[in-house]
């Protein structure tokens, strides 16, 4: 048995950049930064930064464009990609991308309506798999344990077991293939 899960809360480097494939598919990337901070043996506070390349299809993408900005700081649960190109020079990249399918976006101010629930857009999707209820439960107000009721909007979107193709001549090189 093997697993390939990644669970990320970082911030956004820049606006997603959003590409529209033949028949309306959607695909979103943008650089995430997670950080780490920590003190060394001589007192000094030490943060190190890590960047993470997101891709999103479909339904995903398409609410990452209307609400994802970059500073914006969001959760991202997906697996691990390493897929290869070649430059301009011919010669061979490799990319490490993370496939979400499930974002979250974490509003920094609190508002007095404290959870907004899933898109419409995830909401159709899985009453089609579960029924036609439209019911969304609210947690309780004792569900935040921070103290801080943060505006969360969450989506799920289930992603294929490959991406999606798209055709390349021989020596064009398409900006989705470049590293950020």
């Amino acid at each position: 048995m093997s697993i390939n899960k990644v669970l990320l809360v970082g911030n956004v480097g820049k606006d997603p950049v959003v590409r529209y494939f033949d028949k309306g598919v959607a695909k979103a990337t943008f650089p995430l930064a997670t950080s780490e901070t920590y003190t060394n043996r001589q007192g000094e506070t030490i943060t190190s930064t890590e960047w993470h390349n997101i891709v999103l299809w479909r339904a995903l993408a398409e609410v990452a464009e209307k609400t994802v900005k970059k500073g914006t700081q969001v959760y991202v649960v997906g697996k691990i990609k390493t897929r290869s190109y070649v430059d301009k020079e011919g010669n061979n990249k490799y990319i490490t991308e993370i496939l979400a399918d499930t974002m979250m976006v974490i509003e920094k101010r609190p508002t007095q309506n404290s959870y907004s629930g899933q898109s419409d857009v995830s909401r159709s999707d899985s009453q089609t798999d579960r029924g036609t209820s439209s019911e969304v439960n609210e947690p309780d107000s004792n569900f935040y344990t921070s103290g801080n009721n943060q505006d969360k909007s969450a989506v799920n979107n289930n992603q294929p077991e490959q991406d999606e193709p798209f055709s390349q001549g021989e020596n064009s090189q398409n900006e989705d293939d470049l590293p950020f």
